[in-house]
């Protein structure tokens, strides 16, 4: 039952026919995983917490950065550099003490997702690239839940139902990902401040309904919204047998699928980067040079005699520092940066032999 302060909290809804005293217990009962707390997660995270649902699970390894701000609205200046997950899940307390947060600071995989998959009834999907999208897609299948689909555009947004009573999946309508590099994110290539509050309240909007069981979820549909043009159009989406069937044989090697080599991320071998044991083996040797180029408060510090802490605004008035007969090996946070520098040093200054800590430091020591 609920609480009298729920009953005061949730009246709209309740006086509501198609919702009443017992849609908003099975709010209260639900058990919502919303996969990452930036542009999307952050209304999707707000409305699903103000709507009362039970349990939300939250997870993104990322930290806030200050850019984030112009659309990331659950976050102020005070929580730059603190990871995403648990800055959220204090926000959202203040808005609503009654719900449950299960946070995990931590990236998404294919060794934790079943597991994370299997605690809740369905899955919000909030992420940012390609390879993601599809990982949580065949873990959705696999884990058979359902799971609401967004993704963001510069002006235009995307929203859609995948495996939702045997409907299509995202497979079913991406087959094939698209050429890495052809579609870039809106770090590189920007988009409006409001959209993702548009597309994120219509993703938590479509997981109510399914929570409730009332309304017809987006299954069978992709729902784009032009921002520049304030239109919505829909475009239908057929169930895939044989994509469907493809994810299914994943399972027993699931663990062990490399969804990056899938969206052509990277290629089978990379020589210019080390593995997490390899650069543990490097900090403190003389004969290497390593260069973090993240920012002072970028956490976790990286202690090691042969460390230099080198700026991105920095970087061409210590451009010398590369120059080394030392084997250099770059730092950052999310390897980035650094796959960026050592191109960069690579076409201008013909540095061949620059190496890259693989996955940054979001994943060394993990």
């Amino acid at each position: 039952m609920l609480s009298k302060t729920e009953n005061s909290r949730y009246n709209r809804h309740i006086i509501l026919e198609e919702v009443g005293m017992q849609g908003q217990l099975k709010l209260k009962a639900a058990k919502v995983l919303v996969i990452g707390a930036g542009g999307l997660g952050c209304p999707i995270l707000q409305y699903l917490t103000a709507a009362g649902v039970g349990t939300i699970g939250i997870i993104d390894f990322d930290t806030v950065d200050l850019s984030n701000l112009q659309r990331q609205i659950l976050f102020t200046s005070e929580d730059v550099g603190q990871n995403k997950a648990v800055c959220a899940a204090q926000r959202l307390k203040q808005l609503n003490d009654d719900v449950l947060f299960q946070v995990y600071p931590e990236r998404l995989t294919t060794a934790n997702a079943l597991e994370l998959f299997a605690s809740y009834d369905l899955v919000v999907d909030g992420t940012d690239n390609f390879s993601t999208r599809y990982l949580v897609n065949d873990a959705a299948v696999l884990s058979e839940k359902p799971l609401v689909y967004g993704s963001i555009y510069k002006f235009q947004g995307q929203v859609s139902v995948f495996n939702y009573k045997k409907g299509p999946t995202y497979r079913c309508l991406f087959p094939v990902p698209p050429k890495a590099g052809t579609i870039k994110n809106c770090s590189e290539i920007g988009v409006i401040g409001v959209l993702p509050g548009i597309i994120g309240t219509q993703q938590a909007n479509e997981a109510i309904k399914i929570i409730l069981e009332i309304g017809k979820p987006l299954s069978g549909q992709l729902l784009i919204y032009d921002a520049l043009q304030a239109n919505y159009m829909s475009v239908g989406i057929q169930r895939s047998d044989e994509e469907v069937q493809k994810t299914i044989d994943l399972k027993e090697r699931f663990t062990e699928y490399n969804y990056d080599l899938f969206c052509g991320v990277v290629t089978e071998v990379e020589n210019h980067e080390v593995t997490a044991s390899e650069f543990t083996e490097m900090l403190n040797k003389e004969t290497v040079r390593i260069i973090d180029l993240r920012e002072e408060w970028e956490e976790p510090q990286l202690d090691g005699n042969n460390v230099e802490r080198i700026i991105m605004s920095d970087l061409q008035i210590k451009i010398d520092r590369f120059k080394t007969d030392k084997k250099v090996v770059l730092v950052c946070q999310t390897g980035a940066r650094s796959n960026n520098v050592r191109q960069l040093l690579k076409q201008a200054h013909q540095l061949n032999d620059i190496k890259e800590l693989k996955g940054g430091m979001q994943n060394y020591g993990n």
